[in-house]
């Protein structure tokens, strides 16, 4: 039987046993964490240097674009090195630092897509008011209230969970500390602490859930009445995106903490932990720019800039 206060570190799970099959992991986890450092770096950088895009939406997606990048950093270059020196181990203290940073990231990503569906809302469904329940200010509280929100939620649950004594070994099924997986370890009865936190956080995720359904019934509702063709296919460019961002995020990190043990497989686990914590980050750029125009124009100009200054 081991006892939390002798373990040290933490094993992560292997991607694969032999140097072949290491390598494509770590080849291809390279390719999605360059892509999306590459993608909400020029998001970033497009929407800092133009003029046209100091805007509100575009001062959430901005936010949006750091935390993802903070989201991805904290959990793939880790596993790249695992798999390129072939090791496993992960320290005690860098499991509790990976911990704390997705759960608040992530926090503040859900945060800050809640705030950005009321964006949304308020442009299209009040927009005689955008510029007064939406200035400079308020969007500044709300985005800080976002990345706040996110700490303590962190520091709650990093801290309830090293808590909780260990009595099961020191071996995830995951390839990142993840609470369901450090939960597994845990004494009989003491885990049901953290259970009683996660279940307090997904109410709170479904209340927001709710507000965000709201805000889009109340928005297409909006987007109908709209006379001109070219009117609602703005707004359906502005909306769609964002609501697809947040059905793939919802979906799997949902089905990530609230699935029954019997249905949990480390097949299973690897694959809804890629899609709530590696894709997302990925192709949240390209969502979001993939119907925006104002977006690609500011991408081409940022482009051709660099171009030119190249020469």
């Amino acid at each position: 039987m081991f006892n939390d206060s002798s373990i040290t570190e933490f094993l992560l799970l292997a991607f694969a046993d032999t140097w072949e099959l290491r390598l494509l992991h770590f080849w291809l986890f390279l390719g999605i964490y360059l892509a999306a450092l590459l993608a909400n770096g020029l998001i970033i950088t497009a929407i800092a240097c133009d003029h046209h895009l100091q805007t509100p939406m575009y001062f959430f997606l901005l936010n949006l674009s750091l935390l993802d990048l903070g989201s991805i950093s904290t959990t793939v270059p880790k596993a790249m090195a695992n798999s390129l020196w072939d090791t496993r181990a992960i320290s005690y203290t860098g499991c509790a630092a990976q911990l704390f940073s997705l759960i608040f990231l992530m926090s503040a990503v859900y945060s800050l897509l809640t705030i950005m569906s009321y964006d949304r809302y308020v442009a299209i469904c009040q927009p005689l008011h955008y510029g007064t329940l939406l200035g400079s200010r308020a969007c500044v509280h709300m985005a800080a209230a976002a990345w706040g929100s996110g700490f303590l939620y962190a520091v709650l649950h990093t801290a309830n969970t090293f808590s909780i004594p260990l009595c099961q070994g020191n071996a995830l099924d995951q390839f990142f500390c993840e609470i369901p997986q450090i939960l597994k370890l845990s004494c009989p009865h003491y885990y049901l602490r953290e259970v009683g936190l996660i279940v307090v956080g997904a109410c709170l995720l479904l209340l927001c859930f709710v507000f965000i359904v709201l805000s889009y019934v109340e928005i297409f509702s909006a987007v109908l009445r709209i006379p001109s063709e070219q009117g609602r296919h703005k707004a359906f460019s502005m909306c769609l995106p964002h609501l697809a961002v947040i059905s793939l995020f919802i979906s799997t990190s949902l089905f990530a903490y609230l699935k029954p043990p019997s249905m949990s497989s480390p097949f299973l686990d690897v694959v809804v932990a890629v899609l709530y914590s590696v894709v997302p980050p990925a192709v949240n750029p390209l969502i979001y720019s993939m119907r925006n125009q104002e977006l690609k124009e500011a991408l081409r100009k940022l482009i051709q800039w660099n171009l030119h200054h190249q020469q």
